[in-house]
């Protein structure tokens, strides 16, 4: 039974270790009162009564796969400034490993600062580069990260779509994983899939699936399986989990397809639920279990997120009481 692998992974004193790579990114939100507009411009005043730093990016990942219970290390590059020191402070404080993390002085940390006002948000801020990292920087990041792949039960890539995965260090990466026998579980980004060529497991979502494979929308899952084997063909690689939001996940390959349906009774936000998603299916792939097995807890682990306002993370307590709670439902 499901539960029963699930107590005994959570019972294990060895938890899986776990490499995150990606776009690493702060998200800062400016909270306040807005009760009268600019004499300047039509635009409202806010009277600021706080400010709050959280991970972003692959950064959330990494804190999802800590709630879990992995041994994670965080591996991305920052800039070396303000927001790249506070980074890494809250990383370290959220027990994540940054030994494999790199700083370039010439592109800042990349920051999404967004205004609230109340309960909503007025205005977004970004400061990044999304230029590629330079190729010297790309040869640092490799020959760090050669001993970290080589200590990681499997490797997450996290593709905001930030200048760190380019096709060359994308497919470097995924080579030397590979000569490791590490499995690559890649969270994507942008039309050109082919730069993940030899990983393990992409998860797009429907729109990014419809974009990358170049087909009309998606209506059913017989275009879910058209767009899936351009995908499976163009990049070797042995599943998609695609997210369909509120219809759940499906699992596919070149020959089959199974949909796990949505947990979720109450929706609040989705923000971030993708990253749990990954999160959930990595870990427990790591721990042992199948594609399906794995994909119907991150499916649970999903649900309990989305009922959170903001980005939220989950553990595997929750995700067990869930699945009876649902099991109980359902008698």
């Amino acid at each position: 039974m499901l539960t029963e692998k699930v107590r005994d992974i959570q019972s294990s004193k060895k938890p899986p270790s776990i490499l995150v790579i990606g776009d690493l990114m702060i998200d800062h939100y400016i909270w306040g009162d807005a009760t009268r507009l600019s004499p300047e411009a039509p635009v409202p005043i806010v009277n600021v009564k706080n400010e709050s730093t959280t991970l972003g990016g692959a950064a959330n990942v990494a804190q999802n796969l800590v709630a879990l219970g992995a041994k994670v290390t965080l591996s991305g590059v920052i800039g070396n400034d303000a927001f790249g020191s506070r980074l890494t402070e809250i990383m370290i404080a959220e027990n994540l490993a940054t030994d494999a993390i790199v700083s370039d002085s010439r592109r800042p940390t990349t920051v999404k600062t967004r205004v609230v006002a109340g309960s909503h948000q007025l205005v977004r801020v970004d400061r990044e580069i999304t230029d590629p990292v330079l190729s010297e920087l790309e040869d640092e990041l490799v020959n760090k990260l050669d001993h970290y792949i080589n200590q990681a039960d499997i490797v997450l890539f996290s593709d905001y779509g930030k200048g760190l995965f380019s096709k060359d260090l994308t497919q470097r990466l995924i080579k030397l994983a590979k000569s490791k026998d590490k499995k690559v579980i890649i969270d994507p980004k942008g039309l050109d899939y082919s730069k993940y060529k030899g990983s393990f497991l992409i998860k797009p979502n429907r729109k990014e699936l419809a974009e990358a494979a170049r087909t009309e929308k998606i209506r059913n899952i017989g275009d879910l399986q058209k767009a899936a084997r351009i995908i499976l063909k163009e990049t070797g690689s042995e599943y998609l989990v695609v997210t369909l939001s509120e219809e759940g996940m499906v699992i596919l390959d070149e020959l089959t397809y199974k949909l796990l349906p949505v947990k979720a009774t109450t929706v609040f936000d989705v923000t971030g639920a993708g990253d749990t998603v990954l999160a959930t299916m990595a870990y427990f792939i790591a721990s042992g279990l199948s594609i399906e097995e794995s994909c119907e807890l991150a499916n649970h682990a999903a649900a309990i997120v989305i009922r959170r306002v903001g980005s939220a993370t989950t553990t595997i307590d929750e995700i067990l009481a869930d699945i009876e709670r649902d099991a109980n439902d359902q008698r």
